[in-house]
């Protein structure tokens, strides 16, 4: 069986992705192997890839093209049976517009190896001028809301010690291609932003944990894909939070978490209206309630086949709101009195 093989997702950005490949290709780990996986990209990007395979003409590095657009978590996907198709014992991504540090792979690799109980590892990932911290991992609320740990804090703050945390961050992890057989492929309907959170999440109550090596360095372009189609990030946001939620949240945490989403919904709608996102806000909410019928589906499947308890669940998610949301905490201490 092959070791580790590590995808980049590529739209039109290959220049990004080359720069990746670098990083991942000079990894300490000997046997980590780079795919490039193409979601139909124009001709041009396609054939700066293959420029660079053949310049370096390395039996580690490969090209998959999906021919179609599914976005990150259909990139994803592609990878994970890409990866089962030829024998990869882990697989990983990692963020076209990211690098990693030489031990990235092995210090993740370890943390599994380590770790039989989990299945998917992920690291620090820091801005790409290394100040600020993008992501240690990610957190799920009893407001609804997910994100991702630590954001914006400056390098002190990166946690000490290796550690579970709720989720791994889709911009970089390694995750046993094993756990698909059991916890399935990650959501085409949510197309990209809160995918990863929706795989964690499905892991978790599957019984993977997940761990976090604050050694393992990755430098990020935050929303380098994002910022070249404006209001994408948005509304994804407000198609994929109800998608998200319904999937996953155990029944006996719906009365204590439901009222608070749908307060925190209604808040963040009203702030995209003002900051004149209104538009895609309430795109992407008609376009929540079009999947309807595959949220409650996939929630039928997802609980079904649940193996931990809802005490576990609500031992592992962030019982306060993210510390980003300013907005909600003031309406939180207008009707409390906390802040």
């Amino acid at each position: 069986m092959n070791s580790l093989v590590m995808a980049i997702v590529v739209w039109n950005n290959a220049d990004d992705a080359i720069e990746c490949a670098e990083s991942l290709l000079d990894q300490t780990l000997d046997a980590t192997e780079v795919v490039f996986i193409d979601n139909d990209s124009e001709p041009s990007c396609k054939a700066r890839l293959e420029e660079f395979m053949q310049k370096k003409k390395s039996l580690k590095l490969h090209l998959h093209e999906t021919g179609k657009n599914d976005g990150t978590a259909g990139g994803f996907t592609a990878a994970a049976t890409w990866a089962r198709a030829h024998n990869f014992k882990y697989v990983g991504a990692l963020n076209a517009d990211a690098i990693a540090s030489k031990n990235w792979c092995k210090l993740l690799v370890d943390e599994l190896e380590s770790h039989s109980n989990s299945g998917i590892a992920t690291g620090t990932m820091l801005s790409r001028d290394g100040t600020t911290i993008d992501s240690t991992g990610d957190f799920y609320t009893t407001w609804g809301l997910p994100g991702p740990r630590n954001r914006d804090d400056t390098v002190k703050h990166i946690p000490k010690n290796a550690e579970y945390v709720f989720g791994a961050t889709g911009g970089g992890f390694i995750a046993r291609t094993s756990m698909y057989d059991t916890v399935g492929y990650y959501d085409s309907a949510m197309f990209m932003y809160y995918e990863d959170v929706d795989f964690s999440f499905r892991a978790q109550l599957a019984g993977y944990k997940v761990r976090y090596n604050p050694k393992a360095l990755a430098y990020h372009k935050r929303g380098a894909s994002a910022d070249t189609v404006p209001g994408l990030a948005v509304y994804n946001t407000f198609k994929n939070l109800p998608i998200l939620f319904t999937k996953n949240v155990p029944l006996k945490l719906w009365p204590t978490i439901y009222p608070r989403f749908i307060v925190t919904y209604c808040l963040i709608l009203m702030s995209a209206i003002k900051n004149s996102y209104g538009w895609q806000a309430v795109k992407g909410n008609l376009m929540s309630w079009r999947y309807l019928f595959h949220m409650f589906s996939q929630r039928i499947e997802i609980q079904r086949s649940k193996r931990v308890s809802t005490k576990y669940i609500s031992s592992i998610i962030l019982h306060d709101i993210p510390p980003d949301q300013t907005g909600l905490r003031k309406f939180r201490k207008f009707f409390t009195g906390r802040a």
